[in-house]
């Protein structure tokens, strides 16, 4: 058999083995392409993931859902580096670190055990949900967590009379205006409902305990949603801006925020309200913390969050009648 064009004078090719007039090689170039857009993906994840404050919010919202989301970028990370040892790419393995140090910056801390003893007042916020078909059960399991102040959101007409009822013995000074109230072993004063909306969905009081007092907001901000029309955040983020007026003119040096805040707290839409406060989960808790859904926890919309004072341990409650986690904090001064 004659050799092919390009083969060296003198060299034996075997039958059916010379390569046809015109015909392309495989060569390691494109072995190598899978690799590179691997790699090109993983280096993109990262930058989104370590500049997610500047994704913009224009239209769908997409900034605030990403955010929302944005510890869940961690997956991100093992399934990159198995698409890596699958192509058998070392570039794409190497570029896979870059989003796993990011994640790791961001949420590395939150998967320490970070609570500490101490502190003087335990503090327990939750969305009793206006669907709760057992609120007394719900209110009972309230009273074993041993809180001294309790701030709780959606509560209905019928059901405010049955957590009265039940809070009473152990909480014995209680303020309740419309869906929101706040029970505490200590008395209160300076009672009044917060205007963030047209229907009342947040209420300040101030608690005398033994070490000052404190100011205690219950909150439960505008609901959203996730449609076609993209993730719907317009009426909660006029309420974060009416709690954020509110919380700038409050004159008390220790302040607690309690409640449903519809977003996390890397959520940027609502930075005119945690700019001014800090996370007590963030500072002294266990892990992420998520509260909602009840049943599968994916993302943190429940938080305590405080001023003035500091933060010893936070952590969530076991599951009541509720689609929300009761959260939980114990605070030094």
């Amino acid at each position: 058999m004659p050799p092919g064009p390009g083969t060296p004078p003198g060299t034996h090719v075997p039958p059916g083995t010379q390569t046809p007039p015109g015909a392309r090689t495989a060569g390691p170039r494109r072995s190598r392409r899978p690799g590179r857009l691997l790699a090109a993906v993983a280096v993109l994840c990262a930058v989104a993931t370590a500049l997610h404050a500047w994704v913009p919010n224009a239209g769908v919202n997409a900034g605030s859902l990403f955010q929302t989301l944005l510890p869940w970028t961690g997956l991100g990370v093992p399934l990159l580096l198995g698409l890596a040892a699958v192509r058998r790419s070392r570039t794409a393995a190497v570029a896979v670190l870059a989003p796993a140090v990011v994640w790791s910056t961001l949420f590395g801390g939150a998967l320490t055990d970070k609570r500490s003893g101490g502190g003087g007042l335990t503090v327990v916020g939750h969305n009793v949900n206006e669907g709760n078909t057992d609120p007394a059960g719900t209110a009972r399991a309230l009273v074993g967590a041993g809180a001294d102040v309790l701030a709780l959101e959606e509560l209905s007409d019928a059901s405010a009379s049955v957590y009265s009822r039940e809070l009473a013995a152990a909480y014995p000074h209680h303020a309740l205006i419309g869906g929101v109230g706040i029970w505490s072993r200590y008395p209160l004063a300076d009672v009044k409902a917060v205007p963030i909306m047209p229907w009342t969905r947040a209420l300040r009081a101030t608690a005398r305990t033994p070490d000052g007092p404190v100011a205690v907001y219950a909150v439960h901000l505008a609901s959203v949603r996730v449609s076609a029309a993209g993730f719907t955040t317009g009426r909660r983020n006029a309420a974060a801006r009416e709690l954020a007026a509110a919380l700038r003119a409050e004159p008390a040096p220790r302040v607690v925020v309690l409640g449903d805040f519809n977003g996390t707290y890397l959520d940027g839409a609502l930075a005119p309200v945690t700019s001014q406060l800090r996370s007590a989960q963030r500072e002294a808790g266990d892990g992420l913390g998520f509260t909602w859904p009840a049943a599968f926890p994916v993302v943190r919309i429940d938080d305590v969050l405080v001023r003035g004072m500091t933060p010893r341990a936070a952590w969530t409650l076991p599951a009541t009648g509720s689609d929300h986690l009761p959260v939980a904090a114990t605070l030094g001064r």
